[in-house]
């Protein structure tokens, strides 16, 4: 196992002193360690953001730095990579730390198979050289910096499950609300119209849905494509206008792809409902702080609510079911989840097709 503090020590030894991307549960002790050590870390939106601001980095200081992700987010930085990084565009060089869930032969979410099987071969395609990290991280991280400094071009070391030693974040931004996201979805769930149909963002926020009721047909539980959910949602309101549809989505998938909010606003549905469980945190990844609490959600859409008890909850359901236009419900919660939480019994293709015979009724 490598230790998070000798790891990064040995990349500030190359210069290389800028970090950024978007927290992985592999990398969460690493991630850790630079959240609370590091003067220059920024966790990103999204991937994509991620390489171009090391794109920006190199511009500015002609060091290269560390961009770390989920190897699911190799797909949102495909385009910055070969249009903005590549060699025969600017040829700009930034350090990969790559978190491979779904690695072959090791047990995971049926999110993460096939983008596990394929991303040593995905890297193969897009032309960026790597090395799977090991013990021996000294010798790779020089040759990784050797190769950036003759070729200009990017380089990747992918992580395996439990690489890193544990480390705890001290510099926790814990905030202080009462209500738990488990809780806001119970209270959601006794107050919805009975026919209506929810989208639940990937994570906790799927599980704990699963959890809060027996029946399961009205709910699409989306264990991937982060960011995704409220896209879903919008082509399902689209073209079932008779069926009430509800957005469960999470700050920080929110943040990952914003840029679906205006597009679902200009649609001036009568049958969408977005809610946004704020919790300021990446929380199944170690509850890294994202950039929400900088948001005013009330520039999302015309009509939103914002709340941060169970109080407050409780007294404008009422009002955010009934209305009937597109409208926005911003619940502030405290991170974190039971220890205990179960995850669906069904596969994602069970969910998919009661979902669909629902819905479709």
């Amino acid at each position: 196992m490598i230790n998070p503090e000798l790891f990064y020590k040995e990349l500030t030894r190359y210069n290389i002193s800028c970090f950024t991307g978007v927290p992985d549960s592999l990398l969460k002790d690493f991630c850790a360690y630079i959240t609370d050590c590091s003067k220059n870390h920024t966790i990103c939106a999204n991937e994509g953001n991620a390489v171009a601001l090391a794109c920006g980095h190199y511009l500015a200081t002609q060091e290269p730095a560390l961009v770390y992700m989920q190897n699911s987010g190799i797909g949102n930085i495909i385009n910055p990579l070969l249009s903005l990084a590549d060699k025969d565009v600017y040829n700009i060089p930034f350090l990969m730390l790559i978190g491979w869930r779904g690695e072959p032969g090791i047990k995971d979410e049926p999110q993460h198979k096939t983008q596990g099987r394929l991303t040593l071969k995905l890297l193969d395609t897009v032309g960026i050289k790597y090395e799977i990290l090991n013990e021996n991280f000294e010798e790779q991280v020089q040759k990784a910096v050797t190769y950036m400094k003759e070729t200009k071009e990017p380089f990747a070391l992918v992580a395996r499950k439990g690489i890193f030693d544990k480390y705890e974040l001290h510099n926790k931004q814990i905030n202080t609300y009462e209500m738990t996201r488990e809780q806001a979805i119970r209270n959601i769930l006794k107050k919805l119209p009975q026919n209506s149909f929810i989208v639940s963002t990937t994570g906790y926020t799927s599980r704990e849905l699963y959890e809060a009721r027996e029946e399961h047909s009205h709910d699409f539980l989306t264990v991937g494509s982060m960011g995704h959910a409220s896209s879903i949602a919008l082509g399902i309101a689209l073209s079932k206008p008779d069926k009430e549809i509800f957005c469960f989505d999470g700050d920080g998938a929110l943040l990952m792809h914003m840029g679906a909010v205006p597009v679902i606003a200009s649609k001036s549905l009568t049958n969408f409902k977005h809610i946004i469980f704020n919790n300021e945190a990446h929380d199944s990844v170690g509850a890294q702080p994202t950039a929400s609490k900088y948001i005013n959600f009330k520039c999302l859409y015309n009509n939103v609510f914002s709340v941060s008890s169970e109080k407050e909850l409780l007294e404008i359901l009422p009002d955010f079911i009934q209305i009937n236009k597109t409208a926005l419900l911003e619940i502030k919660v405290k991170c974190g989840a039971r220890k205990d939480l179960g995850r669906p019994k069904e596969s994602p293709i069970e969910n998919k097709k009661l979902f669909m015979e629902k819905l479709n009724d």
